[in-house]
Parts: structure tokens; C-alpha cells; sequence
């Protein structure tokens, strides 16, 4: 039988067209966080995922031991590789650790006109190791920033991007439109480390939003924000809007904190797993 034309293969992918999201990020030899979070993040939401490996690191759920940064120009090749054959509807960056990586992720990004960027500024672990070069923050909000759809900084790192003291609700709304003064369209600032229920606050440049759960009482929170922007970015893909995705994004999270399992010594992983079987979105992938 003779192959497919090119028309008829892309007569084929149209018609079993999966949602494609890649993320950008380091690789944790824990599983819990990073590209490997990511990914079974984008399975779980019914998204195919591919990624580009910035940094290999060496940590469990008690902490980083070691990081080696990949050179900037396999972190391009990578991109290039996953665009060219696969493309994606959606980008996610976590763990970029250098002014040159992040200098080539956001030309790349401009290169293949990529759209729906979540960008994850991922600072410092949670076992407090640093996980940005302090060089290569001005290279993420001057270059990065500006062409996020979404960025999804934690209290502190939203203290370093608005260069002011974040105490929580009480001034909150004026970090998020400092961070927005940087370029992005959506600010998300996420509120897991204040008490009370779990509490974020959606920013579109114009209106504030906040998006509630209850707290979950675990210590299995390893990869939580990795998770969430993994979550929003799978939405993106799936061709929700951006208060939508996060709302989708916030539940998957409530359920994989809810069903998180103590693996491990330190901070286990949350359970992607688990967001599945809650939220179900997996189920909407595929052909026919």
C-alpha cells in the first residue's frame, strides 16, 4: 500500500487531534515536581505533553543535592525538535535557572510564535535551595514576562517580581499589578503559605478575582506549584479561557493534595493521580 500523502496525514491529525502542551522546566529525580510533575499533570488532563529539559537535578522529598544546567543551545534544539514535528498549543516554563536559559527560551518562544505561555517563576525550592540565578531574574521579567499569557508566582516570588514586601491579602492587589506592569496578561498569585483556606488571587489587568478551596492538612505538598501551572497551561491547551483554566487548574490541585500519600522522609509528591480520577478530564482526549 502506497503511504499517506501529506494532506491525508494531516487530514488524520485534524481528525485525532490531542491537545499538546510543553513544558520548559528541570528534571527532578523525585518525580514530584518539575517536568516529571508536569507531565503526568498534562496525562491527567487529557493533554499530550513534551518538554525540554533545562537542568538535571539530584533530590527526593527532603531536598536538592546537586543541579547541572544543560547548555542554553540544547535547551533550543529541544524546543525546535518538539515544535517542528509535534508543535503545541500551550507552554509551560518552570525551572530555567540561568540568564542564558532564559534568554533562549523566550527567543525560541518569539522564533516559533508559540501562544498560551504559563510562566512558573520557580526561585527556590521548597527546601530552600536556589533554583534562579539571582542574574537571571531581570532576563525573566524583561524578556519573559511580556509574553506570558499567565504568570503563576508563589508570595515570594512575587515579592521579588514587584520589588516589595507581599504580607498576603492586605497588599496583595498592588503586587499583581506591579508584576502585570511587566507584560504579562494574567497575574496569579497563589496563597498556599497563608493560613486559613487556600486562597489565590487572579489579576487581568483591569478586575481582581480569588479562587478558594479548603486547606488540605498534609505534608505531601512537593510540586504543588509546578502542578498548578501545569494544570492551567493543560486548560490552555484544551482552549479554555484563562479564569476558566484556573478554575479547572485549582480543583485538580485541591484533589491531589487531598489524596496525597507520605512517600518518602521530607515533603512527599502530591497525587496526580488522584486529580484524575476527581476531576475526570483525562477522558476527553483522544480520537473519534
Amino acid at each position: 500500500m502506497a503511504p499517506a500523502s501529506s494532506v491525508q496525514k494531516e487530514k488524520v491529525n485534524e481528525h485525532c487531534r490531542v491537545p499538546r502542551a510543553l513544558t520548559v522546566a528541570g528534571s527532578d529525580s523525585g518525580a514530584g515536581a518539575g517536568i516529571q510533575a508536569d507531565l503526568k499533570t498534562f496525562f491527567a488532563l487529557g493533554v499530550y505533553g513534551t518538554c525540554a529539559i533545562t537542568a538535571v537535578t539530584a533530590q527526593n522529598t527532603q531536598g536538592v543535592t546537586a543541579v547541572h544546567y544543560l547548555p542554553p543551545e540544547m535547551v533550543a534544539e529541544q524546543i525546535d525538535a518538539v515544535v517542528a514535528d509535534i508543535g503545541c498549543d500551550a507552554v509551560k516554563t518552570g525551572m530555567l535557572g540561568t540568564a542564558a536559559i532564559v534568554e533562549v527560551v523566550a527567543a525560541k518562544i518569539l522564533e516559533h510564535r508559540l501562544k498560551n505561555l504559563v510562566v512558573d517563576p520557580v526561585m527556590v525550592a521548597k527546601s530552600g535551595h536556589l533554583l534562579l540565578d539571582p542574574a537571571a531574574v531581570s532576563n525573566l521579567a524583561k524578556q519573559l514576562l511580556p509574553l506570558a499569557r499567565v504568570v503563576t508566582p508563589n508570595l515570594a516570588e512575587a515579592e521579588v517580581l514587584a520589588q516589595m514586601q507581599v504580607t498576603g491579602t492586605g497588599n496583595w492587589k498592588e503586587a499583581a499589578k506591579r508584576i502585570a506592569g511587566l507584560g504579562a496578561r494574567y497575574v496569579l498569585i497563589t496563597g498556599g503559605h497563608l493560613p486559613g483556606p487556600a486562597v489565590d488571587l487572579l489579576y487581568d489587568g483591569r478586575e481582581f478575582m480569588e479562587v478558594s478551596s479548603a486547606r488540605i492538612e498534609t505534608t505531601s505538598t512537593h510540586g504543588t506549584g509546578c502542578t498548578y501551572s501545569a494544570a492551567i497551561a493543560a486548560g490552555l491547551a484544551r482552549g479554555l479561557d484563562v479564569p476558566e483554566a484556573v478554575r479547572v487548574a485549582k480543583e485538580y490541585v485541591h484533589a491531589a493534595l487531598k489524596g496525597a500519600f507520605p512517600l518518602g522522609k521530607g515533603h512527599g509528591p502530591t497525587n496526580h493521580w488522584a486529580g484524575y480520577q476527581a476531576h475526570g478530564a483525562g477522558r476527553t482526549a483522544g480520537c473519534g
